[in-house]
């Protein structure tokens, strides 16, 4: 009986490390494939209930989400393009710094009503900040910026922008 007992436990053991394995390699595999677009969302310091002193509980701690983006590069410019859904136009924030493209915002959480209950919360509120390295340094005095449909469109002249030239020897 106590054999068999042993014999279980070692069994549970090893069918729980395999499924932690699993768990582990599809994060890991999905914060790979996610090419940085999954985003940390961090709630502001002033949310604090100031009659109790603590966080306010909600929204439930919703932490990460994705911004999934492509960037797609011209003899001239540099295109990125991000979605954003329900990000106000004024809570968001571009910086170029060298070959860096750093997007700040804050996604604020609206109740609609105040006397419902929540069955699925899976969006992610706060505040975030994403760095994109983009392959060139581009022109940040002349980059535009749109937002159109839930995606921010960023446009970015290439310095030195012209196609390469071959230089014949002579």
């Amino acid at each position: 009986m106590m054999d068999s007992l042993k014999q279980a436990r070692r069994n549970i053991g090893r069918g729980l490390s395999r499924t932690w394995d699993h768990i582990a390699e599809g994060w890991r595999e999905l914060v790979h494939d996610s090419s940085d677009a999954l985003t940390h969302f961090v709630h502001r310091k002033d949310d604090v209930d100031k009659e109790q002193g603590a966080v306010s509980t909600f929204p439930p701690s919703r932490n990460w989400s994705l911004l999934a983006g492509e960037m797609e590069e011209t003899d001239k410019e540099i295109v990125v393009r991000i979605e954003v859904p329900g990000i106000e136009k004024k809570d968001c924030e571009i910086t170029v710094d060298g070959n860096m493209l750093y997007l700040k915002g804050e996604k604020r959480f609206e109740r609609v009503t105040n006397n419902s209950t929540y069955h699925v919360m899976e969006r992610a509120y706060g505040i975030f900040q994403r760095a994109i390295p983009l392959p060139h340094n581009v022109d940040a005095d002349h980059a535009e910026a749109n937002y159109k449909n839930g995606v921010l469109t960023v446009r970015l002249p290439k310095l030195g922008g012209e196609k390469g030239r071959l230089i014949p020897l002579s």
